[in-house]
C-alpha cells in the first residue's frame, strides 16, 4: 500500500487511539520503523524534507561577472537583456569555458530575483478580481446594444456614456 506520509500519520494515530495498538504492532502493520511511528504519535504533521543546499563549483568563477551583466540588464530595454542562452554563449566566448545550460539557468533564475529585489525593482504581480455574480459585466469583442435610461444606442456613443453595470 503506497500512502503519503500524511495519510500514514493519520492512520497510525487513528489505529493507536481506536484499537490501542502498541508502537511495535503499528510498526509491523504499516511496515515502517518504530521511530516513524513515534514521530506520528508525537505530531499530527510530518516534518518536511530537508532540501540539500546545492553549490555549483563550475559556476563559481563566473558568478560576479554574471551578476554584473544582470545588474546592467536592469537599465537595458527589455529586448536587449541577457537570456540564459546568451549568458552561456558569452561565458564560452569570453572565457573559453563550456558550462552546462541547466547550471547557468538555475543560478540566473535565483540571482535575477535577488538582484531585482536589491535594486528595488517592482515585482510583477497581478490582482485577482472577485466580481459578485450578476453585479459586474465584462465584454470583450463584439457588438452590444444596451437600452440605457431610454436612450437609443447611437446616443450612448455620442454623449460618451460609459457602459458599466452597477
Amino acid at each position: 500500500m503506497s500512502l503519503s506520509k500524511q495519510e500514514l500519520f493519520d492512520r497510525v494515530r487513528r489505529d493507536s487511539w481506536q484499537r490501542q495498538l502498541s508502537i511495535r504492532a503499528l510498526s509491523k502493520k504499516y511496515g515502517v520503523h518504530r521511530r516513524l511511528v513515534r514521530e506520528a504519535l508525537s505530531s499530527p504533521v510530518p516534518t518536511p524534507r530537508r532540501q540539500p543546499v546545492r553549490t555549483s563549483p563550475r559556476m563559481e568563477p563566473y558568478k560576479k561577472t554574471v551578476d554584473a551583466w544582470l545588474r546592467a540588464d536592469l537599465e537595458a530595454p527589455r529586448k536587449q537583456r541577457h537570456t540564459v542562452r546568451r549568458i552561456v554563449a558569452r561565458i564560452e566566448e569570453e572565457f573559453g569555458e563550456a558550462i552546462p545550460y541547466p547550471t547557468v539557468r538555475d543560478f540566473v533564475a535565483a540571482r535575477r530575483k535577488e538582484i531585482a529585489a536589491q535594486a528595488g525593482v517592482p515585482v510583477e504581480a497581478f490582482v485577482t478580481q472577485r466580481n459578485a455574480l450578476g453585479a459586474d459585466a465584462e465584454v470583450d469583442f463584439g457588438d452590444v446594444y444596451v437600452d440605457l435610461a431610454g436612450l437609443p444606442p447611437r446616443d450612448h456613443t455620442r454623449r460618451g456614456i460609459a457602459l458599466a453595470v452597477q
